[in-house]
């Protein structure tokens, strides 16, 4: 991994087996599925509902500061803590809380290479079904990096413009507009295809196949050589409804090192319900 842009922001399951029992590091997991913690995890690892507890309830939004203060608190986390996360589906809603935690400027925060999956998959790594007994913190944010989330009209500008690299993540099916979601997926669209001017680099080409990322150069050859993003120019990643998206967004930004790059998390679920904007197919 240290070939990686930010070789910091991966730790390996023997890092996180060396330091389960280490105060100032705390493991969160986050599942497409979320029946999976109570069926067993890491232990001391706490777990957190993309749907009820990292987006609002009222509002279609990510939490607010003072709602992330209030999960953070109760979940017994420090912002000096080093917050480990993983999920599964190769890490797609632990990619997404990555990013979360990002907006709100938590200073350590890793993802777990090769998420759940990799974790399971060594029999000789503890797993339990017990819930860590929790102290409950007093977390406050002194910051937000708004800069890390793109919003509508900045999305029509830079499709209008082609001043971004515009990357879809979702499948070629998605993308080509012949399905509008994955299958059982509830969150959709009205109409399929992709925004003007996207590339398609789906979130999959991304990891190997026991869930960990590719090597820095072969990430390099998919994305930089072969489809025309680059270091430089500022980059949007959207997806259905952001998590395939916030995956893409961890490895342009924090692997591959693109210094301006975006999540759009209001993605296809929001551009695809809006009258009057053209589409592509």
């Amino acid at each position: 991994m240290a070939t990686y842009a930010n070789p910091q922001s991966l730790v390996s399951t023997e890092w996180l087996a060396a330091n389960l029992n280490n105060p100032a590091v705390r493991t969160v997991e986050i599942n497409v599925d979320t029946n999976l913690y109570d069926a067993g995890h890491i232990p001391g690892a706490v777990s957190f509902n993309w749907n009820s507890q990292l987006q609002d309830q009222l509002s279609r939004d990510i939490i607010s500061k003072n709602q992330y203060e209030a999960l953070l608190s109760e979940a017994g986390i420090r912002p000096t803590d080093t917050v480990v996360i993983y999920g599964d589906h190769s890490n797609w809603f632990a990619a997404y809380a990555f990013w979360l935690f990002k907006i709100y400027q938590h200073a350590q925060v890793r993802l777990l290479n090769g998420g759940r999956a990799k974790w399971l998959n060594d029999s000789s790594l503890p797993f339990t079904t017990d819930r860590p007994t929790l102290e409950r913190s007093n977390y406050t944010v002194t910051a937000i990096d708004h800069t890390l989330r793109a919003k509508l009209p900045e999305v029509l500008l830079a499709s209008q413009a082609r001043s971004h690299s515009l990357v879809d993540v979702r499948s070629l099916d998605e993308f080509s507009g012949k399905v509008i979601a994955p299958p059982g997926m509830n969150e959709t669209a009205q109409r399929g295809g992709h925004i003007p001017g996207a590339t398609s680099i789906p979130w999959s080409t991304a990891v190997a196949p026991d869930g960990t990322f590719k090597s820095a150069d072969e990430l390099r050859a998919i994305y930089f050589d072969s489809l025309g993003v680059t270091p430089t120019k500022p980059a949007i990643a959207y997806c259905r409804i952001g998590e395939r998206s916030s995956h893409s967004w961890f490895v342009l930004k924090y692997l591959l090192g693109v210094k301006d790059v975006k999540n759009y998390d209001g993605s296809w679920t929001e551009y695809g319900n809006l009258i009057g904007v053209p589409i592509e197919r």
